[in-house]
């Protein structure tokens, strides 16, 4: 689909265990994930919305076509990873779009994780059931 050769603008995202690597093409607005058409990909319209989002503060969603590979966790961090990438992608494209995505907060890395596990506990944070008797 998309020859060696063709220039792109590359970004990495991140977002809880979630890890996108982002080419951005010009083209005509297809945004295609792990091989899949976005609509294939993501069911709900939010999730959709979120992967878009920068293109659509740019005002260039119909300027390019974008080819993401994006691995582990939910769809959810996988869609947050995607726009992280995204943005930091358009950058490479123009350095002048920086404000506006920073202000959006598109270009910083949620740093939310889960909890880890402690011992003598159930969970992160759940202990085992107390007994007064």
């Amino acid at each position: 689909m998309y020859e060696s050769k063709q220039p792109y603008f590359y970004g990495t995202g991140r977002r809880k265990h979630s890890v996108a690597r982002v080419r951005v093409y010009q083209g005509t607005g297809k945004v295609t994930i792990n091989g899949r058409d976005i609509d294939d990909y993501f069911g709900l319209e939010t999730l959709k919305l979120i992967v878009r989002q920068p293109l659509a503060l740019t005002n260039n969603e119909a300027n390019f076509d974008i080819v993401c590979t994006v691995a582990g966790g939910g769809v959810t961090g996988q869609a947050g990873a995607i726009r992280h990438g995204l943005s930091r992608a358009l950058l490479q494209f123009n350095a002048e779009l920086r404000p506006e995505l920073k202000k959006a907060g598109f270009l910083t890395r949620d740093p939310r994780m889960k909890e880890r596990k402690k011992y003598g506990l159930k969970a992160a944070r759940r202990a085992p059931q107390f007994s007064k008797r």
